[in-house]
């Protein structure tokens, strides 16, 4: 399933709520999110877009709908979504052992790329972002592993048996991107075919065009943390699987991967989040997908509010959860829909 770009790009349009939202609330809690850093850091932008429309936008000082943000960790979901149209086109398999060399003669050779996309391939982490602290991610993306990230990632040894145990690391997810760029024929040092297969198949055919992703020096996809946009262009990326993967009527990424992506293996203890296939869920909002990035980056797909929620900016740790509830709130500002959770497969 290739996708080319839209002859007409899509622009959002913007405007007021609707009358059964609860507009105050929603300005209320979104400009004091960009206006006060006290009780959850600083807040960079915030973008609503409910049933199709952007109802809410507000920027911290210095930036605007022009202004380009770091995913960190939202990036994670757009590798999830090319492993869905590889999938579909038979460059990747979902059960086959992963093809890597290093794994071929130990028990590494039973790790899938399910268990990659699902965070349970047991290979040894240590996700810590504590200055200090012994940190694989912090030695990947900043240490001994920079050049080459998925080789470093690919590297760790067995701690638990494949599927056996969930442990989020951005290790794998770099690994997941070599496995795209080995499958598209890129060789060490050259990332031209999965750059133009990403932007082919997800950056151009929704209209991201601030979306700028970074390679290392081996020519990897770093697709653990580092793809910039704008606010709006992220929320292009939550409105694409609020559509069930639909955009302009196209089939970007296939329907079944969306309902996969929100399939729950683990529940996080420490945010509140439960875990899917390169995606959170909160378990309080049916069917909800976040894409969720370090410091509090966050997209929040919600369909039974037909809502796409975007929220960047800079968290400390300590106040994460106060975070998690003031996005909540905004959240609820919006109605439910009886129309959607009735005919879920209907929008776009």
């Amino acid at each position: 399933m290739t996708v080319s770009p839209s002859a007409r790009p899509f622009e959002w349009e913007a405007g007021a709520p609707e009358s059964d939202v609860e507009a105050a609330s929603l300005e209320r809690g979104a400009s004091a999110l960009v206006s006060s850093t006290t009780r959850t850091g600083l807040t960079s932008a915030v973008v609503a877009v409910h049933r199709g429309r952007i109802v809410c936008e507000h920027y911290g000082e210095g930036h605007d709908e022009a202004s380009t943000f770091i995913s960190w960790s939202m990036a994670k979901s757009m590798v999830g979504a090319l492993c869905g149209v590889a999938i579909d086109e038979g460059l990747l398999s979902l059960d086959a052992p992963a093809s890597v060399t290093a794994w071929a003669n130990d028990e590494r050779r039973d790790i899938t790329l399910r268990h990659l996309l699902q965070m349970t391939s047991g290979l040894s982490w240590v996700e810590d972002y504590i200055d200090g602290e012994a940190s694989h991610v912090i030695d990947m993306l900043f240490g001994s592993g920079t050049d080459d990230v998925a080789s470093y990632a690919a590297s760790r040894p067995s701690q638990f048996r494949p599927g056996e145990q969930w442990l989020y690391s951005s290790g794998t997810t770099n690994i997941i991107s070599r496995l795209l760029g080995d499958a598209l024929g890129d060789t060490h040092g050259s990332h031209k075919n999965i750059e133009s297969y990403l932007h082919r198949n997800l950056f151009d055919a929704i209209g991201m065009s601030s979306a700028s992703p970074k390679f290392d020096a081996s020519g990897t996809f770093i697709g653990s943390s580092y793809v910039y946009a704008t606010a709006r262009d992220f929320a292009r990326f939550g409105a694409l699987f609020l559509n069930n993967g639909e955009w302009a009527s196209r089939q970007v990424i296939p329907r079944e991967w969306v309902d996969f992506s929100r399939v729950s293996v683990a529940h996080d203890d420490d945010n509140g989040f439960d875990y899917g296939a390169h995606w959170w869920t909160w378990p309080g909002e049916p069917d909800s997908l976040v894409a969720l990035g370090y410091e509090g980056q966050y997209i929040w797909v919600v369909p039974q509010r037909d809502l796409v929620l975007v929220r960047l900016g800079k968290t400390d740790a300590a106040l994460r959860n106060n975070l998690t509830a003031d996005l909540l709130s905004l959240v609820r500002a919006f109605p439910t829909s009886q129309r959607l959770m009735d005919k879920s497969g209907d929008r776009g």
